[in-house]
């Protein structure tokens, strides 16, 4: 059977947040991720290796049926990590530690969902649906908005929707956010590792679909200064203890440990945070700790 193999890498790479991908068609369609093979690919143009040493490998470790490519069925979408000749992970390999974790802390059977917003922009970088040169009226009606006029790129949203469905990614929603232009989707549950595939697809997926728009997709934090909300990956977490009966205490107990590391945590959860969390505009202070029941400032 043949099926088009479409090769994803999704990777932090040396010019910053991208995604990258190329094509390989198989001659039999894979039962497992075990079946597909390695490739590789130049990365000194892409910032991931030097020109006199610039092979980097992708190793498959879960695929995807592909959306954009339905006929027959068999055409799928692979994720990869990148590996380099020496036998050891990449530099902008982050997926490889993290699975390491993972399985590390297996026992503790994580759940995670996970809250993503973004923000559409037209082809010039302006927010999907804004005045040219100008701004819509302020904030207040377009949160799960519904009519023209307050809601922008709709068409967008569920086309990206029906994408992750068909590739079998765990989303489980969207809405319109309270920016206009901005909304956000639901990823989970997932556990282990599968929390940082899924959503890393689903990002590829939506960047892949906005531009049959035309538009683009940002996921700064704070894409327009000013009076208008921010955009962040709200993360849900528990473990067996805090589902349990009582689970309220392991919940406190991990607020108690995460408030000794803020700082350092702070630095790792992305550029630009400083500029959403100001305290305003549904944030806590970027530099203060704190937690809550139902508490939509809380860090």
């Amino acid at each position: 059977m043949l099926g088009g193999f479409q090769r994803v890498v999704d990777m932090t790479n040396g010019r910053g947040l991208t995604f990258a991908a190329s094509r390989l068609t198989l001659k039999e369609s894979p039962s497992s991720v075990k079946d597909l093979p390695e490739w590789n690919f130049d990365g000194s143009s892409t910032g991931q290796a030097p020109g006199d040493n610039s092979d980097v490998y992708l190793r498959p470790v879960a695929y995807y049926p592909d959306p954009f490519r339905t006929e027959g069925g068999a055409n799928i979408l692979v994720m990869c990590e990148t590996w380099m000749s020496d036998g050891k992970a990449n530099a902008y390999n982050f997926r490889h530690d993290a699975a390491v974790l993972m399985d590390k802390n297996a026992k503790h059977e994580f759940w995670f969902g996970l809250e993503q917003e973004y923000t559409l922009l037209d082809a010039m970088g302006w927010p999907y649906g804004w005045p040219k040169n100008g701004f819509p009226a302020p904030q207040g009606p377009y949160y799960c908005g519904n009519g023209t006029g307050k809601v922008f790129g709709r068409d967008i949203v569920e086309a990206h929707y029906k994408a992750c469905m068909y590739a079998g990614i765990n989303i489980s929603g969207t809405n319109a956010e309270v920016m206009p232009g901005q909304w956000e989707y639901q990823v989970g549950p997932c556990t282990g590792i599968e929390l940082g595939d899924q959503l890393w697809m689903s990002r590829f997926l939506l960047h892949r679909v906005a531009e049959e728009f035309g538009a683009k997709v940002t996921f700064s934090p704070k894409p327009i200064p000013g009076d208008w909300n921010g955009a962040g990956l709200h993360t849900n977490v528990s473990t067996t203890e805090m589902r349990a009966d009582g689970g309220i205490k392991a919940i406190e107990a991990a607020m108690e440990k995460l408030s000794k590391r803020h700082a350092e945590h702070m630095k790792v959860y992305g550029e630009g945070n400083e500029a959403r969390m100001t305290g305003r505009h549904e944030t806590a202070s970027y530099d203060k700790f704190s937690w809550g029941v139902a508490n939509r400032g809380a860090s």
